[in-house]
């Protein structure tokens, strides 16, 4: 073995060394060995970022454009909603759930998939009185599988192909890899269905929001009197009156509704708060504002359970920018409109100040907000929605313009008459052109992570040779 094998395997070792300890992202571990086999001299300066116009990327890139157009489609959302009816066996219903997520990564992001059917794996288990992970679980094993089905499946079938084409060999074509990779597919999907489901251990924990986040308990109406200490004050001022947990998620002023209201806004007298508090924190509330504690909650269904309002469930994803942050340094409701009314921990409800709680990877928390805010804060902020009531993540659909596109790519792609990578990129662009995505969205839906991590490790893998 070669001096320059021997660096270029210990930087792969060391990369996947600090892949599995995850201290440091992904991509900067990536960047960081792409630099030192450029220092070392074993890929020449001038192709060290030609990795990042690899094919690989610009498809992957594609996919994930064309995914998010599907889903604005309404393609999926028909589709999932007929696993509503799948019925009360476990079996039947890990089955349709894993197959179906199989389907759809094999030729969409396996995040993006995720994302699909994730709400509806738990509302079926919340509705069955079943743990979620009995559902979850299985459809994360399955986004695996549908990736090796295709070329497009998974972004290790896009090199090899790439590679095999430079090698003056004929290419691998959409559906080379299916008579191996759907083998293993299915035979994934039976043991999963029959078997590796009830292998799950049973977690001790709540099945639905309402055991987790109890927040009828907590929510009151308050009333802000002629004498009130807050009379001409901004919001937040009468949020900080007391060292308990105080969020106002909703405040009544006439024949005005407003939820999240904002924080500068001035309070006046006979105004009624919608005041989410623990009984110490708002008894210490309303002593410290000299409010008065309504004897109902005749108010809180027309704040919180109107068609512009939404609760929902999120999840923090690895690498959120909301990550190690609290929801006072991010100012959530100022920033983004939106109230943080519950965060759970490894199952737990955490009981600290909802302010000072410094998110992890893997909380979930309960959002409240305007129905519109939420669809575009959640994907800034780093969160996927889970079980929902309200809020939907989507366009207007156009359904046949979705297929159409999408099926004309994949059988360009198929029959050879373009490369995939041009096939995938005519169809992203061509629905942003009929506006079945923006192009914000376009930029949004792409994981740039995922591509700085494909363009830095693509030239490490010939300096093996």
């Amino acid at each position: 073995m070669t001096t320059q094998q021997i660096i270029v395997f210990t930087v792969l070792l060391l990369s996947l060394l600090f892949f599995t300890m995850g201290r440091w992202r992904y991509d900067a571990v990536a960047l960081f060995a792409l630099l030192v086999v450029a220092i070392t001299g074993i890929v020449p300066g001038k192709e060290v970022f030609l990795g990042f116009g690899h094919p690989a990327v610009i498809t992957v890139a594609a996919v994930l454009v064309v995914s998010r157009g599907l889903m604005n489609s309404g393609l999926v959302d028909r589709i999932t909603r007929a696993m509503n009816s799948i019925g009360k066996v476990p079996t039947l219903q890990v089955l349709a759930l894993t197959t179906f997520v199989t389907v759809c990564s094999a030729f969409m992001n396996n995040v993006g998939a995720l994302a699909l059917l994730m709400p509806v794996a738990i509302r079926l288990a919340r509705n069955h009185k079943r743990p979620p992970s009995y559902l979850l679980m299985p459809i994360a094993f399955g986004s695996l599988l549908g990736g090796m089905t295709t070329l497009i499946g998974t972004p290790p079938n896009i090199i090899i192909a790439t590679f095999r084409e430079q090698s003056a060999a004929t290419p691998f074509r959409m559906f080379d890899f299916t008579p191996v990779g759907l083998g293993v597919a299915l035979g994934g999907i039976l043991f999963i269905s029959l078997i590796g489901w009830r292998l799950i251990p049973k977690r001790k924990g709540q099945v639905s929001r309402e055991d987790l986040f109890k927040i009828q308990d907590y929510i009151s109406e308050v009333h802000v009197p002629e004498q009130s200490k807050v009379l001409g004050k901004p919001l937040y001022e009468l949020e900080n009156m007391t060292e308990g947990d105080v969020v106002v998620v909703g405040l009544v002023r006439g024949n005005w509704r407003i939820a999240v209201p904002s924080k500068f806004e001035i309070l006046r007298a006979g105004d009624i708060l919608i005041v989410e508090a623990g009984p110490e924190a708002l008894k210490s509330l309303l002593h410290a504002a000299e409010l008065e504690l309504g004897d109902s909650k005749k108010f809180l269904k027309d704040v919180l359970d109107s068609d512009e309002v939404s609760l929902v469930e999120v999840v923090v994803m690895p690498d959120s920018m909301i990550e190690g942050k609290t929801a006072r340094a991010l100012r959530l409701r100022w920033r983004y409109g939106v109230n943080v009314l519950g965060v759970a921990r490894q199952g737990m409800r955490v009981e600290d100040r909802l302010n000072s709680i410094q998110f992890r990877t893997g909380d979930v928390l309960l959002l409240e907000g305007q129905t519109d805010t939420l669809q575009e804060a959640l994907p800034v902020l780093g969160c996927l929605p889970l079980a929902e009531r309200e809020l939907r993540l989507g366009k207007p659909r156009r359904l046949v313009l979705g297929i159409g596109i999408f099926g004309c790519a994949l059988m360009i792609a198929a029959f050879g008459l373009l490369p995939v990578q041009i096939s995938f990129c005519g169809a992203a662009i061509a629905m942003v052109v009929v506006k079945l995505i923006s192009l914000r969205e376009a930029y949004a839906s792409i994981d740039w992570p995922i591509l700085v991590l494909l363009g830095a490790m693509i030239p490490v893998g010939p300096a093996l040779v």
